[in-house]
């Protein structure tokens, strides 16, 4: 019998989002509201229930909007003047007296000054600011599809198990009453005990079997429990869901489509292309430092009347600093020379994520339609061959026509091919959850209801 595997299968989203971009954050009320947009409102299948309580409680899609919330408030500071400086202080005082009067030029200073960046700079840093946010937009998207195909592989993993429990119960209530006729016809002289010994081997092979899929089945329910957010006092329990495999409802995927829908609204690609654009204003906020930056002082100093008597006018100063950006070679050009190497090398990083986005999106595709067509095959044709061949079996048996071992066989062949049917199933939807979350989808249920 075919063992039943969970899908490792993983685009390496979650590695390439935390390598180069600072989190994923708390989106404003609009990009909360998109993340749950595509989920079925009306929660009819325990999928779909599973899905919203992912999308509402799972820690990893609740840290990642909360960190893209905190991005939103980084955008206005980044262009933002600094702080203008105040002072206050003594002018030329004269130490030997300490007197405001003696000296002309003593005076009580006031003063304030502004630094001013070079016109532009300040639009190209909000400017990054923005596109960073934008990025860790998209990132708290990938967060949220990727825990969602991670549902769904643990879902169809989980509901392959039980439908191959319920059919390993089937095919043991089957061989009981085939160990019931061959124990009649060992009795009557018919038959002989090898027929009996054969049947029941068969049967604590089923046995086996049963014990095999209950600890798989509490080990895929601690996946699906932490994928839906729950935690060690809420796990899934065998009694609070029936999950069932969609039957067969076959979805158009052209390979070409589904790579331009990529390209459009799979959130890992956006993100790299806003990180693309990022870098580009990196490189000119760069050369932007070629360029002085200014420093803007007033003060104002108030003078006491002389020791005579005679009064003073207060003064007023006015100066303009700014930076000699002299060391181009040794400070300057490094730092631009960097800032274009980070750009090329995201750039190249995003073709490359495009590439593996594009080879998996064929690998899956191929797998969905051999999923599909064995489901096919298997329903339409080797299933019903096969149930026939045991209903003939069973006559021809009764009346000695073929021995005991072409029944039992003929009853495993059954049971094999009916487990195969549901793997095939459970195959084909779990190869349209990836290529949801290659292609930035955030579900699709492929359900046909009878």
């Amino acid at each position: 019998m075919p063992t039943l595997k969970k899908n490792a299968y993983s685009t390496g989203s979650g590695r390439f989002i935390a390598a180069f971009v600072l989190g994923f954050f708390l989106l404003p009320p609009s990009l909360a509201a998109d993340a749950t947009a595509n989920v079925v409102a009306s929660a009819e299948t325990p999928l779909q229930e599973l899905i919203a309580e992912a999308l509402r409680n799972n820690p990893e899609i609740r840290a990642a909007r909360h960190e893209a919330g905190a991005a939103h408030h980084r955008i206005s500071p980044a262009g933002a003047l600094d702080d203008p400086l105040l002072e206050a202080g003594v002018v030329n005082l004269p130490l030997s007296s300490l007197s405001f009067k003696r000296d002309d030029m003593t005076m009580k200073m006031l003063g304030l000054s502004q630094k001013l960046p070079f016109p532009g700079k300040r639009a190209l840093r909000e400017e990054i600011a923005a596109k960073d946010t934008e990025a860790l937009d998209h990132a708290y998207r990938e967060t949220a599809n990727r825990v969602v195909r991670d549902l769904k592989l643990a879902y169809f993993d989980l509901a392959l198990v039980i439908q191959s429990t319920r059919m390993t119960q089937k095919n043991a209530q089957i061989l009981g009453q085939f160990l019931k006729i061959a124990e009649t016809r060992y009795t009557t002289g018919q038959g002989n005990q090898a027929d009996v010994l054969k049947a029941q081997i068969q049967l604590s092979r089923m046995r086996d079997e049963l014990i095999r899929l209950s600890h798989e089945r509490q080990m895929i329910e601690a996946d699906l429990g932490r994928a839906a957010g729950r935690g060690p006092g809420r796990a899934i329990g065998s009694g609070e869901l029936l999950p069932e495999i969609p039957r067969l409802h076959e979805a158009e995927m052209p390979l070409e489509t589904l790579r331009e829908t990529a390209l459009k609204q799979r959130p890992q690609l956006l993100a790299l292309q806003n990180l693309v654009e990022r870098n580009a204003r990196a490189v000119d906020l760069a050369r932007q430092d070629y360029y002085p930056d200014f420093d803007v002082k007033l003060s104002y100093g108030q003078r006491s009347g002389s020791m005579d008597g005679v009064r003073r006018d207060d003064m007023v100063s006015l100066t303009l600093a700014m930076n000699l950006p002299l060391w181009r070679a040794s400070k300057l050009e490094p730092r631009v020379a960097e800032a274009i190497a980070m750009r090329d090398q995201m750039s190249d990083m995003y073709q490359a994520q495009q590439n593996e986005v594009f080879a998996k999106l064929r690998q899956q595709a191929a797998n969905a339609r051999h999923s599909l067509q064995s489901a096919r095959l298997y329903e339409s044709t080797i299933l019903p061959q096969a149930r026939l061949g045991v209903e003939t079996a069973l006559v021809a048996y009764r009346v000695n026509r073929v021995d005991f071992m072409t029944l039992l066989d003929s009853q495993m062949t059954v049971f094999n091919y009916e487990i195969a049917y549901e793997t095939a199933l459970a195959n084909y939807n779990k190869a349209l959850a990836e290529i949801d979350l290659l292609t930035g989808a955030q579900q699709r249920i492929v359900e046909e209801k009878e």
